[in-house]
């Protein structure tokens, strides 16, 4: 039996060099719904830390062949709500560590007319003393490991 009426989830990151935080919060996200919809950042719109290494479309191949997601689209160049108006999400799913206000994000939800939740995956502890769960991080480990 299909679900007539499924409920939609939609994650949103840059995802540069995937890992297990990553993962853990794409998995999280699934399981707030029955269809998770993932926007991948473009390198014009992620302004709070380092561009990303690898480019848009990598990225979104790389989340895309993850078997929680549904599908992984580019975020619009100018408004990063662009893509959520076109899903109607029931529920927007931040990373435990993401920059983005909540609160500001349902205020201009409301001012468009979109009805979801939005809720706030928890984080994910390492589980090995060699595990690392932050693509800033794991730079820092590759330029410490090599001659620079």
């Amino acid at each position: 039996m299909t679900n007539d009426n499924p409920r939609t989830v939609i994650a949103q990151g840059t995802f540069d060099l995937l890992h297990p935080g990553h993962v853990h919060y794409l998995e999280e996200a699934a399981a707030m719904g029955d269809e998770l919809y993932v926007i991948v950042a473009r390198k014009s719109n992620v302004d709070h830390k380092k561009a990303p290494i690898c480019s848009a479309a990598q990225r979104r191949d790389v989340v895309d062949a993850l078997e929680v997601v549904d599908e992984a689209i580019l975020g619009h160049e100018e408004d990063i709500f662009v893509p959520i108006e076109r899903i109607d999400p029931d529920v927007i799913a931040l990373g435990h560590d993401q920059h983005h206000d909540a609160d500001a994000i349902e205020d201009e939800l409301e001012r468009r007319g979109i009805d979801c939740v939005v809720d706030r995956a928890s984080g994910r502890e390492s589980t090995r003393e060699d595990e690392v769960l932050s693509t800033r991080l794991i730079i820092d480990r590759i330029l410490e490991r090599r001659d620079r």
